[in-house]
């Protein structure tokens, strides 16, 4: 039942945040009498929503679970600042991504209007080969994920996408090598994206950091340092915030929630010796007070 619940959120993209019954129905591949009652289940537990033009949407309560945990959207909080100074330098397109599947998940993306193409989104995927960041993540995945990767296949853009297989494997070994990926006109012909890992705690790739910018003459080394210098800011930010094993209660009540506030470390203290419920201030929609109770 569950799987039949997420094939109908999948449903729902940036390009198609409101979609009718039939709309998904067609997308998810199931009838529209199964899709009728689990769109109802889903809008009764307020993760979708039903409009007065009879389309739906995703429901917030979906931002709200996941405002909650200190996967994606933590992260997203912690290198907000970094990938800021990046963007003031660039000026055109700084991205942040995760793996998921054999995709890379943007979850930030700050750009300028008049910066070249980009094809990504906030929240969207595109497939691990094509992309700057989705290389230097898939450089560090391990053999398995290659192998799927390469028996599933990836679409080809332009004629500079990577064509095989054997090309992808020789582009990650010099990934590894170099420390980051750059792929000019691999999606787009005039635009080029360059990226580097973001290291966390016990020295796992969290993220790939990245820029897409024109695929012109410019040189490429300054961008490389200057992204490698905010992808260390971050990989700071992933360690001050990690609770170790075995940390005391009193810290992990504090600690443990940094990742998903940027307010002042007198307001964390104020969470912890009141014993605030969380739900009411990390995704419960709640802004935050600047007095007291």
């Amino acid at each position: 039942m569950l799987h039949r619940h997420l094939r109908v959120l999948d449903a729902f993209d940036a390009m198609s945040p409101y979609l009718t019954l039939s709309d998904v129905a067609d997308v998810a591949g199931l009838p529209r009498s199964t899709v009728h009652r689990l769109l109802g289940e889903l809008e009764r537990e307020g993760l979708v929503e039903r409009l007065p033009d009879r389309t739906y949407r995703l429901g917030v309560r979906l931002w709200e679970l996941a405002s909650r945990t200190p996967g994606a959207l933590g992260l997203r909080e912690l290198a907000r600042p970094w990938l800021e100074a990046v963007h003031s330098r660039v000026r055109q397109h700084t991205q942040l991504g995760v793996l998921s599947g054999r995709d890379v998940l943007f979850i930030e993306r700050m750009s300028t209007r008049d910066a070249v193409v980009n094809a990504t989104l906030i929240g969207g995927r595109t497939p691990l080969p094509v992309s700057s960041t989705g290389l230097v993540l898939l450089a560090h995945a391990g053999e398995h994920l290659v192998s799927q990767v390469i028996a599933a296949g990836w679409p080809r853009h332009t004629p500079y996408t990577l064509r095989d297989g054997a090309e992808l494997r020789a582009r990650l070994a010099r990934v590894r090598a170099d420390g980051f990926a750059v792929l000019s006109g691999h999606i787009y012909e005039e635009s080029r994206g360059i990226a580097v890992p973001v290291v966390g705690p016990h020295g796992r790739i969290y993220a790939g950091l990245g820029v897409v910018v024109p695929n012109d003459a410019a040189p490429v080394q300054p961008l490389i340092e200057l992204l490698t210098m905010a992808a260390a800011g971050v990989t700071h930010a992933l360690e001050d915030a990690y609770l170790p094993d075995g940390a005391s209660a009193e810290r992990s009540e504090v600690h443990g929630i940094q990742p998903l506030l940027t307010t002042s470390r007198r307001s964390l203290e104020y969470f912890a010796s009141h014993r605030v419920d969380l739900r009411s201030v990390v995704g419960g929609g709640a802004a935050e007070a600047e007095g007291g109770p």
